[in-house]
């Protein structure tokens, strides 16, 4: 398994022990597993997270 598997199930897993119950907090455990995937994918380097946050730091 890689890491973006790996964090996006972590994600999940964390978001479902936060809040279980209704549709807006299955909302919550989707945002969870997105964080996870975009983490997982800077860990593997598909996406430059420096590159990002320069060109943030210099559109101020």
């Amino acid at each position: 398994m890689n890491r973006t598997a790996l964090a996006t199930i972590t994600g999940l897993v964390l978001g479902v022990a936060l809040v279980f119950g209704d549709f807006g907090d299955m909302l919550i455990v989707a945002l969870f597993g997105v964080i996870g995937y975009l983490a997982a994918k800077v860990l593997d380097g598909d996406i430059d997270a420096q590159a990002w946050l320069s060109r943030a730091r210099r559109n101020r």
